[in-house]
């Protein structure tokens, strides 16, 4: 019988045991491991989609008891008490929350942790004392994965969703695929469904239908 892929939401775990430490992001994580040696209390990790900001934010959040916010749901006066870890702070709802959020985090003296796709200096804020707080804060960026990491990350995502992917679909997505880990977790998803739906194992021609529009041109 086949299965039918449904539209469900997916979850995604956070686990430090989980994340894929690499050189692209060893500088992310030589900072979190010294909170108290941040330049005012704060720190934002910058990169592009998918490249595991949230993840870290994630991890540390859960070691420092922090609370979390998603940017997009940012709202109200917060005076937190304890660390506080801020995500996707270049589409937060409102601004002036996230300017509050900062400046009553150096009043208390609670660490604050932010991610962005943007460095501080490109993020089109205006309201003129968020753009100057987020300038002077510590920026860090998570650079474009690496071919082993995204070889291990392919792996992992694969493995999560219990995906059989041979040699050869391994090393065409590999190849043809855009180097970012968005891609490649797109990609996974969408082969999940389509043997789902089709109730067929991943074959090479399946991935160059499926994924044809995340090609990248040769």
């Amino acid at each position: 019988m086949r299965q039918l892929a449904l539209p469900f939401g997916e979850t995604r775990g956070y686990a430090a045991e989980d994340f894929c430490p690499a050189p692209s992001n060893a500088a992310a994580r030589e900072w979190l491991s010294r909170t108290e040696q941040w330049p005012q209390g704060r720190l934002l990790l910058w990169g592009e989609a998918g490249c595991g900001k949230t993840h870290l934010l994630r991890i540390w959040a859960a070691a420092h008891q922090a609370e979390f916010f998603e940017g997009a749901a940012l709202q109200g006066l917060l005076r937190p008490l304890r660390p506080v870890a801020v995500d996707d702070t270049d589409i937060v709802a409102e601004p002036r929350a996230l300017l509050h959020l900062i400046n009553a985090a150096g009043e208390t003296g609670v660490p604050l942790l932010m991610s962005a796709r943007l460095p501080p200096g490109r993020q089109a804020f205006k309201l003129a004392d968020l753009a100057s707080r987020l300038r002077a804060t510590q920026a860090v960026e998570i650079r474009p994965p690496e071919e082993e990491l995204l070889e291990l990350l392919l792996a992992r995502l694969a493995a999560e969703r219990q995906l059989r992917l041979g040699l050869s679909v391994r090393n065409f997505m590999l190849l043809h695929l855009p180097r970012t880990a968005a891609a490649f977790r797109e990609a996974v998803a969408r082969l999940d469904h389509a043997t789902l739906d089709r109730g067929t194992k991943v074959t090479r021609q399946l991935a160059s239908e499926v994924l044809a529009d995340l090609m990248q041109p040769d």
